[in-house]
């Protein structure tokens, strides 16, 4: 079965009222890593019979329901004691959800504290397909590409990882690595549109974004990038400019709203 032909009108009905979902290797046999055994079963305390998406973050996913075999066993961590491939059982085909086009990216200079996290979240959440850190001639936390610039991408992932669960997607993100603007260009394919106030509405025929720190772009990288993407009449903070953007993108991708005349 192949859903997503045209524009998403929302998520598949088997998607949504499953109680969870995870991530596999092969929908088809799926086994579960501890990690996720754990939040099923002792976080969401999952019981035989509920059904599970096992998805492999490419389109590919199927419905499954917990073994009868977990019941058996008492206490909490009653899992700890079966196989990790047989917990769950499929329950249907395996599906596969086309990717939706054109693919957009939304880079942003990382901020202070837990928050480039929660842009990751949301533009997981919203369908973004790309989401790269930057690092600009303004940015205060300047993530490189070293063992601590990769430790940070790899939260990130993992972020990305369980917000794409949490909102049943089937198509996972594609996170980092760090990248300069020019670097970002090679990345992508096209070179990125800059967001700044007055700039030209968002627009799919530029689907490649990005934000800048706190402090603004340098008039070089302006110069660079040629015209800017606005996000409305107001300054946003630079975590709330990264979801705005990915916000619109895919709305006008899915269809949510009409590009302007």
């Amino acid at each position: 079965m192949v859903s997503g032909a045209g524009p998403p009108s929302g998520p598949e009905p088997a998607l949504v009222s499953a109680a969870a979902m995870v991530f596999v290797a092969d929908p088809a046999a799926p086994v579960l890593t501890q990690g996720d055994a754990h939040h099923l079963f002792d976080v969401l305390r999952l019981r035989p019979g509920e059904v599970v998406i096992a998805g492999d973050g490419c389109g590919a996913w199927s419905p499954c329901r917990v073994v009868p075999a977990l019941g058996a066993r008492s206490g909490a961590q009653g899992w700890r004691h079966l196989d990790p491939a047989s917990l769950l059982a499929p329950d249907g085909p395996v599906a596969h959800q086309r990717k939706a086009a054109p693919e957009i990216t939304v880079a942003f200079a990382p901020t202070k504290g837990d928050r480039p996290e929660w842009v990751v979240q949301k533009l997981t959440e919203l369908g973004v397909d790309r989401i790269v850190p930057i690092r600009t001639a303004r940015s205060v936390v300047r993530w490189e590409q070293d063992d601590r610039g990769r430790r940070a991408v790899d939260k990130l992932t993992r972020v990305a990882q369980e917000a794409a669960a949490q909102c049943r997607r089937t198509w996972l993100p594609e996170v980092g690595p760090v990248a300069t603007l020019a670097g970002l260009a090679s990345v992508t394919g096209s070179a990125p549109r800059l967001a700044c106030p007055g700039g030209a509405a968002p627009t799919l025929d530029h689907p490649v974004v990005a934000v800048g720190p706190e402090g603004g772009w340098d008039p070089d990288e302006l110069a660079l990038f040629g015209e800017g993407v606005g996000l409305g009449p107001t300054v946003l903070r630079a975590e709330t400019a990264a979801v705005a953007v990915g916000n619109l993108l895919c709305a006008l991708r899915g269809g949510v709203i009409a590009p302007l005349a």
